[in-house]
């Protein structure tokens, strides 16, 4: 039987393993923290899974100093974390919060200690709720408060984080939040929805102008998108690929590394809304020159043309797209139902590399979630983990060889935590958290990166 030859990756490679300030802090009323809307939506009844919070999610505000080991013992060179808007300016205005300063500013330092390079999420979705009640995202002064939080960030911060990510998946804020509701602060507003996707590209160029103005050089700026790579059932679904091309990925390709929405983006949504939200100079403002793109993967997207237009249903993300279908693809599937189909991964990064080749990228998030159970000589067997991060490493290795500038890959997550809608019934991490007692052990995946991150090597899997 034929086995896949082991790969190795550039000596420079950056490994590391990442984590969402809501997703595990925990310590959700301490210290001066104020309320985000993830606090407010995930204690709405019925809007997750199991009536989940996260309140004390992995405990991670109490238990630095063990994860901090953790990430030590794994080799990892660096981090990615996110920031909590709240805990540092809470309700998002003038007053920073010292207490809450100093746990980023411990945590930068812990990781500098271990040699672990601090890479720093501006916003992963926990908006503060105050602002949410002014408007949120499809207001314009968002994305202004947005800048002047990235500017204090810098200048507290910015003498030390490696690189800073401005946004985590715009898609999911604007889409998900205010298109079809599922994740917080849980709106169905169309209308409103391509108002957030503007103002979040509108305040990731002003908060990398904010940076660039207070961070001390090298350190490096990024977004990170959750690109969607598209494909159709077949040749006659070419115009349902670019329906959801341009609203998933050209929606914010374009402004922020074109500087100019797409101009099929703004007609195929015309019904919904006349853009006038965008000001003049705004997509000049979007477009900021960037030192790396962060991509976050997990699996493909089939779409063919639907024969007449949707019935009435659930509120959609996909807005003005109810003439296109989205197909379920075959197995096998992650415990989320996605597909595992790690192909989709190279041609995204090399499609990429095409369009903007000289933009360096990093990838960002890859992983998946399975029904992990801890066995009773305390060990995680999740070989399907494992399997799942050798395929989609040797894809990131596949697209390294046919040119692509891959600078880097970042596991989700270091440890099983609060996935958002899903509350805790979704297991990602590397790292098997006990969900009474919050022990953490470390699956076979941790030992498998851990290998992986020392010699720089993706095993033959034999």
């Amino acid at each position: 039987m034929p086995t896949t030859p082991a790969r190795a990756f550039p000596e420079d490679f950056l490994w590391g393993t990442a984590t969402a300030a809501y997703q595990v802090e925990g310590a959700a009323a301490e210290d001066g923290r104020g309320p985000s809307i993830w606090d407010t939506f995930s204690h709405t009844p019925g809007r997750v899974d199991h009536g989940d919070t996260g309140d004390v999610a992995c405990d991670h505000y109490h238990r630095l100093e063990e994860d901090l080991g953790i990430l030590a013992r794994l080799g990892v060179g660096a981090y990615r974390f996110s920031i909590s808007w709240p805990r540092v300016l809470p309700g998002g205005g003038d007053r920073l919060n010292r207490r809450g300063l100093d746990f980023y500013s411990r945590l930068v330092d812990g990781l500098l200690e271990r040699g672990v390079a601090p890479v720093a999420t501006l916003y992963h979705w926990d908006l503060p709720q105050e602002l949410e009640d002014a408007g949120g995202w499809p207001h314009r002064d968002t994305a202004l408060r947005f800048a002047e939080y990235a500017h204090r960030m810098g200048k507290a911060l910015g003498d030390r984080v490696h690189t800073w990510i401005t946004l985590n998946e715009p898609w999911c804020s604007a889409y998900l939040g205010y298109a079809s509701g599922v994740h917080a602060p849980g709106r169905t507003d169309p209308a409103g929805a391509l108002a957030a996707v503007h103002h979040l590209n509108l305040g990731h160029g002003l908060a990398v102008q904010a940076l660039r103005a207070t961070a001390a050089p090298p350190a490096r700026v990024a977004v990170t998108l959750n690109l969607h790579h598209v494909r159709g059932v077949s040749e006659r679904d070419a115009e349902a690929v670019r329906r959801v091309d341009a609203l998933a990925n050209r929606a914010f390709l374009g402004p922020m590394l074109d500087g100019a929405y797409p101009p099929d983006l703004i007609e195929a949504t015309a019904s919904v809304t006349d853009w006038s939200f965008v000001h003049d100079s705004d997509e000049a403002t979007a477009c900021q020159a960037l030192d790396l793109l962060g991509v976050n993967y997990y699996s493909p997207v089939l779409v063919r043309a639907r024969d007449g237009e949707t019935a009435d249903g659930p509120a959609s993300p996909w807005i003005a797209c109810g003439d296109v279908e989205f197909v379920r693809q075959p197995g096998p599937y992650t415990e989320m139902g996605w597909s595992i189909d790690e192909t989709g991964l190279t041609e995204l990064l090399l499609r990429l590399h095409g369009d903007h080749p000289s933009l360096p990228l990093m990838i960002t998030e890859n992983g998946a979630a399975f029904a992990d159970v801890l066995d009773g000589d305390g060990r995680v067997r999740d070989e399907r983990r494992v399997d799942y991060l050798r395929r989609h490493l040797t894809a990131v290795a596949d697209a390294i060889d046919a040119g692509a500038d891959v600078r880097g890959y970042f596991v989700w997550s270091l440890m099983d935590n609060f996935e958002w809608a899903h509350g805790y019934a979704k297991r990602f991490g590397i790292v098997y958290v006990d969900r009474e007692t919050l022990d953490r052990t470390w699956k076979d995946s941790a030992h498998w990166y851990r290998d992986v991150v020392a010699t720089g090597t993706v095993p033959d899997p034999s």
